[in-house]
C-alpha cells in the first residue's frame, strides 16, 4: 500500500525511498531525493534541489527548500542539504542555498529539534542536537554548532556564529558571535557566564565546568597582563574546551558578544 497521499504531487524527477510518507496536499519538486522512514505531512512545499535524510518529520505548512531570500540571487543552481532524525515543526521556512554562499548549500545536520515558525536562511550550516525554539530566525549565512539551545524568538545577524553547547534565552539579538559553551540573553544580546544546566545536561564534569568558569572570568572580565595570560596557556593544554573557547575567540571575524557588567 503506498505511502503517499493521492493529492500530493510528486515531480517526476524526485527520489522517495518507499518506507515515506506524503501526506495530502503536499508538493516534493523537481531533485527532490528523500530517504528512510521520514515523514511529510499534509500541505508541506519541498520546492527543489533538496535531499533528506532518513527518520525526518516535517509538519503541515512548512517551506522547505524553496528560492532564497536574497536579491543576488539569479536562479544558479543550488541546494538544501537535511539530515537525519530532525524535527521542524508546522510553518518552518528553509531556504536552499547561494552561489555567493561558496558552497551554494544550506546545511541541516542530525537530530535537531526545530520548533514552529523557524526560519533558517540560504547559506547556514547548522550542526547536529541542537533545539531552535518557537519563531527564532538565522539571517544568511549563519555557522550554528552543535548541542545549542535558543529560546522563542531569538535573532541572529548574517554571517555570526554560534559555537557548541551555548544558550541564547528568549529573544535574544545576536549580531556578533556567541562563543561555545556561554549563556546570552538581551538586544543586543551580553553573556552572562557559562550554559552551566547545559553543560551538566551534556554531562560536563565539575571540573571542566570549573575550568571554563576560570577561562571566561580571565578573557571577559580580567585584564590583559602576564599572568592571566600565563594561566590562560595553562587551563588550555589541561582542558581541550578552554582551548576551543579560546580558539572559537581568535578566529571570529565579527568579533563576539561581549560580558555583561551585571553578571
Amino acid at each position: 500500500m503506498s505511502k503517499i497521499h493521492p493529492t500530493a504531487i510528486i515531480h517526476s524527477s524526485a527520489e522517495i525511498d518507499s518506507t515515506v510518507e506524503v501526506g495530502a496536499y503536499s508538493v516534493i519538486g523537481e531533485n527532490v531525493n528523500i530517504d528512510k522512514n521520514t515523514i511529510i505531512g499534509p500541505h508541506v512545499v519541498i520546492s527543489k534541489n533538496c535531499e533528506i535524510g532518513k527518520n525526518n518529520k516535517i509538519y503541515q505548512f512548512s517551506s522547505i527548500s524553496e528560492v532564497p531570500q536574497d536579491k543576488k540571487y539569479n536562479g544558479e543552481n543550488c541546494k538544501l542539504v537535511i539530515g537525519s532524525g530532525n524535527t521542524i515543526r508546522e510553518y518552518c521556512t528553509i531556504n536552499r542555498g547561494t552561489k555567493a554562499g561558496g558552497e551554494s548549500i544550506t546545511k541541516l545536520g542530525d537530530n535537531n529539534w526545530i520548533m514552529a515558525y523557524v526560519h533558517i536562511a540560504h547559506d547556514c550550516k547548522i550542526g547536529n542536537n541542537n533545539v531552535m525554539s518557537n519563531a527564532t530566525s538565522l539571517a544568511g549565512h549563519v555557522l550554528m554548532g552543535s548541542n545549542i539551545v535558543l529560546a522563542g524568538y531569538v535573532l541572529v545577524h548574517q554571517f555570526c556564529r554560534i559555537g557548541d553547547y551555548s544558550f541564547a534565552g528568549m529573544g535574544a539579538a545576536l549580531n556578533q558571535d556567541l562563543p561555545p559553551y556561554l549563556l546570552a540573553t538581551g538586544s543586543f544580546a551580553k553573556t552572562h557566564g557559562l550554559n552551566r544546566e547545559g553543560l551538566r545536561r551534556n554531562n560536563f564534569d565539575a571540573l571542566k565546568i570549573n575550568s571554563l568558569h576560570k577561562a571566561y572570568k580571565l578573557i571577559f572580565r580580567s585584564s590583559n597582563n602576564p599572568t592571566n595570560t600565563k594561566e590562560l596557556e595553562n587551563l588550555c593544554k589541561e582542558y581541550d574546551e578552554v582551548s576551543n573557547l579560546l580558539n572559537f575567540i581568535e578566529k571570529s571575524e565579527r568579533g563576539v558578544i561581549q560580558s555583561s557588567k551585571q553578571e
